[in-house]
């Protein structure tokens, strides 16, 4: 499930054959020249960036949404309501605080908005409940498996935690949030294929901000070419024409 940072990317992955895609809150607010998970960009803006994935390339989306944006667990339910209102096929909900002094909220203020978040999604939406743990170097898979299991028993569909190390962290997050299916952050520097997540039995896979990245490293290399006099730095396969018939349809 690749993340798309706007109408040409998402049409892009459905060109190659992608069945769902989703946003990425880090990758959005790059394009804002904003910064991730400190509600620098609003629900409503990210509701509208969702929305726009949706219809421009009419795949299901799944969001990237920050901690549910909301101080309660009424709030985060009511993120997620409006998330279904605007069309989205799926809402990820982190345990994130935007603190970066105290980045994880506590145990039980995470399950109660992953339960209220439940609530609202039941049958209507995919909810993944999501721990941040080694994304905010929280090296603890005891605490990562028991926030994980705590929000599949609170009704989340799907299970997620970020950066996990290695395939036998991997495997012990599967077996303790079975039989609901988890998704894993893939990088280029992961050595792990595909099958082999398969094999053990990972359901679904996303790729964070490398999609974004790898876009802005060609526009990097190009804008070093291009300070030096290289006026065919930007020479590439992809014609404009090209993206203007994917929007046409």
């Amino acid at each position: 499930m690749p993340n798309a940072w706007d109408g040409p990317s998402a049409l892009l992955f459905k060109e190659a054959g992608f069945k769902s895609i989703a946003t990425s809150s880090a990758a959005f607010a790059a394009t804002l020249g904003r910064l991730d998970g400190i509600h620098a960009v609003s629900r409503d803006t990210h509701l509208d960036h969702a929305a726009l994935l949706t219809s421009v390339s009419g795949l299901p989306i799944n969001g990237d949404f920050e901690d549910g944006y909301g101080d309660t667990p009424e709030d985060v339910q009511a993120t997620v309501n409006a998330a279904i209102a605007r069309g989205l096929a799926g809402i990820g909900v982190e345990d994130t605080t935007g603190d970066s002094s105290n980045p994880i909220r506590d145990f039980d203020d995470a399950v109660r908005r992953i339960k209220a978040a439940a609530t609202a999604a039941h049958d209507r939406i995919v909810l993944t409940g999501r721990t941040d743990n080694f994304l905010w170097g929280i090296f603890d898979i005891d605490d990562t498996i028991r926030r994980l299991s705590a929000y599949a028993e609170a009704g989340a569909d799907v299970l997620y935690a970020p950066n996990l190390p290695d395939m036998a962290s991997i495997s012990a997050v599967i077996k303790a949030v079975a039989p609901k299916p988890v998704n894993v952050l893939v990088s280029p520097q992961d050595t792990a294929t595909l099958a082999e997540l398969q094999t053990i039995g990972v359901r679904r896979v996303s790729l964070g901000v490398d999609p974004y990245t790898h876009a802005l490293a060609a526009t990097q290399a190009a804008a070093a070419k291009l300070a030096k006099g290289d006026l065919t730095a930007l020479a590439s396969e992809l014609d404009f024409g090209h993206i203007i018939d994917l929007i046409k349809g």
